[in-house]
Formats: structure tokens, C-alpha cells, sequence
């Protein structure tokens, strides 16, 4: 990291930690001046700033719907403290001092890996979906972009084998692969790329990008995704498998892994989920009749949902929610979900989860799985393992490079010493240079 980058970060750390002071300090004066209204102002401020903490954590709907209610509550606080006209300034602080804490706080936060430089390939191809995310590849001309780069691109047609197409590229001379389109089809590229230690380059031209996202690879710009090829860095990141299926996100059996099998998943995949919810969890749910052994070494049956991914999730107080801050740790994270069980205390997470380098489910019979949000069924024992820094991915020098969640700590008070320490240090944790 460049000095210029570590001054930015250390003023960023240093305007949200007095953010935050200011707001804490006004809210208890605004509570002593003024009680007991002034309780509902600092709930309103402990529940935006909350809200606004969860929001930085996550991403997507959660993102979202985070800072709806830290927007709602701030509204609340506003309403509230000029009722009487008497405290309007103390109500514009707040606003201001919200605002000022999450840009900076999001800023202090904001890494870029410095990865690798490596020298451009002489022959890439793009295999691309035209259909993937709404038909991104078409909006965004992507082929004629990946043209422009001097790579080829390869339009995937219905009934074409994607490992095949791969392949023969392979054959063909083809020295560096990406793809544009959902993670199952990233995973097969992947496979590939990995098997013979080529470059690859995941586009985000799918419908979520999860893997994408993790790699660090900015969601939001499908077309310098492709410069991964042009000027590029190189990064070393863990592939898993089960049964010798590779998969660059995670492999599911149970809730979700019930409902990708179901008809009218892919046109209503919210509500099919729901409707598998109560057969899962509900109080006849009869959970799964699988066994598998903990961390500990015990045996174990049943369990709503096994989630086991490349590398661990964040996954914060609602499971799925979160990313993965690192994806070369060279462990599985495996997460089990609980049916609702009597006597469990109220606040007590429903879900276990630890990291291994291999994990195996046995059952009597075919287990329905979801592999990177495809509907597959497999034979007993699934057999899970990771496959450390099996695969070379090019990054774009203009991407992050790293997970929104590299850097990131996993609560409030961890993001109070994390923005000390940045003040102090201006790096944030997982800045640094790639290991691999």
C-alpha cells in the first residue's frame, strides 16, 4: 500500500472514531437535558447506528434493508427533536455525524490488494452465457469487448458440454480462461483451469457473482473484469470438491439443497425456499437422516441443513448473509443447521460451524444436494476436502482484489479498535500483499 493510500485510510479511521465520540457524547447530553424524551433519541441513535454497523457487513438485501431502518431511525430522532423547534441544530449534528461516520468508516475499510504482476497471456478465451444475469453478456457487448483485448470469446449455446468446450479451446491453443456467467459454470472453468495451471478470470456477468465478489473482483464493472488478461495481477485461491466435484462456492444438503430440486425454483426461488422451510424445520420436520462427525470427532445424525463451503462464510447473525474474508485459508467451513429444539434459549444461534481440511456425510441412500446453486443428487459417502491454492486467478489491477469482508471486523466493539488501529497504522487488516 502506497503512503498517499495509508494517509486516506488513517483520516478516514480518524473523522469516523470522532463521529462516533460526538454522537455518543450528544446523545447522553440530549438524554440528561431532556428526559425522559431524550431516552427515545438514544434509542433511535443506538438503533441507527446499529443498523448502519450491520449494513457495512453485509451486502445486497441485507446492505439494503439495514440502512433503510438506520434511515428510519434517524427520521425517528429528527421528528422527535424538533417537535419544538428547540433543538433543530442538535438534530442536524446527528444527521451529519451519521453520515459522516459511515462514509468514513466504509472508506477506512475499503482495501486494495497490491497482487502480483504477471505478464499477459498470448492466447485467452471468454466463455460466455448470453442468458446469465438477464442477459448481461448482450447488454454490455461483452464479446465485442473481450475482442477489442485481443481475447477470444465463445458463446455457450443450449446443449453444448461446457467441460468440453473448455477443453477444446485447450486443445486449440488457448492459454488463459474465463467466464462469464453463474458460479456452477464458473466452477467448471475453474475445474479446468486449475487441472492443467492456467490463469483464470471469473467476469461477473452472472445473476449474484458470489464468487466474484469473494475474489475480489468488482461486481459492478463486467467489462474491466476482462483486463484481468490486459495488465493483470495473479492471485493463488482454494478450490473444493465432493465425490470429485469441484465447487468454488459451497455445497448444500438439507433446506436449500430440497428446494433447488423442486420444480419452479429457478422462476421463484424465495417462495420455494419458504415452502420447504416448514418440511425442514417445522414441528413435524423430521430433519435429515444423515450422519457425519463434528470437530470434536463425535458422531452425529440428522440436522436441517449442512452447508460446507470453499473456505469459511461470514456468516453473522443470519445465516447466508455474509462473505467470505479470505479464500485461501486452505480449510472447508462446514456449517449444520439445527431443526427448532426444545429448551433452546432464545437467543441461542440455530447453527453450529467450525473449519476442517475434509468432512464426510454418510446416509442410506442418494443424498439430494445443491453444488454452487445446481440441483444434483449423490451417492453416499460425500466425501468433502479442500484443494489449497489449486487455482491461479487474474484480477483486474483496478479491483479490489480481496473480499468486502477481508478487512472488515465481525463487531461493533472489534470495529472501534480495528479504526484505532488504522488511525494509528492507516492499513487496514488484509490489505497486505497476497501471500500466494
Amino acid at each position: 500500500m502506497s503512503a498517499e493510500q495509508g494517509d486516506t485510510h488513517r483520516l478516514a479511521a480518524l473523522v469516523a472514531l470522532v463521529s462516533t465520540a460526538v454522537l455518543a457524547v450528544l446523545g447522553i447530553e440530549i438524554v440528561l437535558s431532556q428526559f425522559p424524551r431524550g431516552l427515545i433519541v438514544l434509542a433511535g441513535l443506538a438503533l441507527a447506528l446499529a443498523a448502519a454497523w450491520y449494513g457495512l457487513t453485509r451486502t445486497g438485501g441485507s446492505r439494503l434493508l439495514a440502512s433503510g431502518i438506520a434511515i428510519l431511525a434517524v427520521v425517528a430522532i429528527v421528528v422527535v427533536l424538533i417537535a419544538d423547534g428547540d433543538h433543530v441544530v442538535q438534530a442536524l449534528v446527528i444527521v451529519v455525524g451519521l453520515g459522516l461516520m459511515l462514509m468514513a468508516t466504509r472508506s477506512a475499510f475499503k482495501i486494495h490488494v497490491p497482487l502480483r504482476r504477471v505478464p499477459d497471456p498470448q492466447h485467452p478465451v471468454l466463455f460466455y452465457n448470453p442468458k446469465s444475469g438477464g442477459g448481461k453478456a448482450e447488454k454490455f457487448h461483452l464479446a465485442d469487448e473481450a475482442r477489442a483485448r485481443g481475447i477470444e470469446p465463445i458463446e455457450l449455446t443450449l446443449g453444448v458440454d461446457l467441460e468440453q468446450l473448455v477443453r477444446g479451446a485447450v486443445a486449440d491453443g488457448a492459454d488463459a480462461l474465463a467466464m462469464a456467467g453463474g458460479d456452477g459454470s464458473q466452477a467448471v472453468v475453474a475445474m479446468v483451469a486449475a487441472e492443467l495451471d492456467l490463469p483464470y478470470a471469473c467476469i461477473p456477468a452472472g445473476t449474484r457473482n458470489h464468487f466474484a465478489l469473494d475474489l475480489g473482483v468488482d461486481r459492478d464493472d463486467v467489462i474491466g473484469a476482462l483486463d484481468a488478461f490486459v495488465g493483470g495481477r495473479e492471485r493463488r485461491v482454494d478450490l473444493a470438491e465432493v465425490n470429485g466435484r469441484v465447487f468454488v462456492n459451497n455445497a448444500s444438503i438439507g433446506l436449500y439443497a430440497e428446494a433447488v430440486q423442486r420444480e419452479g425454483y429457478r422462476e421463484a426461488k424465495l417462495r420455494t425456499i419458504l415452502d420447504t422451510l416448514p418440511e425442514a424445520l417445522g414441528p413435524e420436520g423430521k430433519g435429515l437422516d444423515l450422519r457425519w462427525a463434528g470437530p470434536g470427532g463425535h458422531e452425529h445424525s440428522s440436522g436441517a441443513a449442512i452447508l460446507v463451503s470453499n473456505n469459511r462464510y461470514r456468516l453473522g447473525h443470519a445465516v447466508g448473509s455474509g462473505t467470505r474474508p479470505r479464500i485461501d485459508d486452505a480449510l472447508l467451513g462446514v456449517t449444520v443447521a439445527s431443526a427448532p429444539a426444545a429448551g433452546r434459549a432464545l437467543f441461542q444461534r440455530p447453527w453450529r460451524e467450525w473449519s476442517t481440511p475434509a468432512f464426510e456425510v454418510d446416509a442410506d441412500g442418494p443424498i439430494a444436494a445443491g453444488i454452487d446453486g445446481e440441483a444434483v443428487t449423490l451417492d453416499p459417502p460425500l466425501r468433502f476436502r479442500i484443494l489449497p491454492a489449486a487455482l491461479r486467478v487474474r484480477i483486474a489491477a483496478a479491483h479490489p482484489g480481496a473480499s468486502p469482508s477481508a478487512a472488515m471486523p465481525e463487531g461493533a466493539w472489534e470495529t472501534v479498535r480495528a479504526l484505532v488501529r488504522i488511525a494509528v497504522s492507516g492499513t487496514p487488516q488484509g490489505s497486505g500483499s497476497s501471500s500466494r
